[in-house]
């Protein structure tokens, strides 16, 4: 199994400690007046979700986990369990709720979506940064109310609930940035 040097580590790296997945958030390189360079690193649990602080000497090394990302389709949901199917040999992946994070607020059947996978097993999905989805329910928009960046809650056909602005009505379809939860334009359809 390959391994990263401290002069690897950056924002990204998957590496593997005490057997577990974890994925570099954040690493900060601090250099004291007096002795070995440190590397400050912030790692979340890829199986967990549970963020650990470590410190790094200068030279140390940390194992590579065998993590790789593959193509996928999410198919359906069915009682608090996602299927996908791999596009290639068809193999069909479940994830529960905890897997899936808040990504399931995005997904719509035959959706491309990246599934990571640590030993070949599934552990999380990543969806499309960026989906068209159409709005279920948002208030009326006040008439006289022309301040600029307006905005008010609306509920999408996932479920998922993200503020838009004060123009957009029941039954628009919008581009959401899955990353950030925004809203970014109405679609025309």
């Amino acid at each position: 199994m390959s391994s990263y040097n401290t002069s690897d580590f950056r924002k990204g790296l998957k590496v593997q400690i005490d057997g577990n997945p974890f994925i570099m958030i954040e690493c900060n390189f601090v250099k004291p007046g007096k002795g070995q360079a440190l590397y400050k690193c912030k790692l979340r649990d890829l199986v967990r979700g549970t963020v650990l602080e470590r410190t790094y000497k200068s030279g140390d090394e940390l194992e590579a986990a065998d993590i790789h990302e593959t193509d996928t389709t999410f198919l359906y949901e069915q009682t608090g369990t996602w299927i996908f199917m791999e596009k290639e040999t068809y193999e069909q992946y479940e994830l529960q709720k905890e897997a899936i994070g808040d990504a399931w607020r995005y997904l719509l059947p035959d959706m491309p979506c990246k599934m990571l996978l640590y030993n070949d097993n599934p552990i999380g999905i990543t969806p499309p940064n960026h989906v068209i989805l159409k709005v279920e329910y948002t208030e009326p928009a006040v008439r006289g109310n022309t301040a600029t960046n307006v905005t008010k809650p609306a509920k999408l056909q996932t479920g998922a609930e993200i503020i838009v602005p004060n123009f957009v009505e029941t039954g628009d379809v919008i581009k959401v940035d899955t990353r950030t939860d925004e809203y970014i334009e109405r679609v025309k359809e």
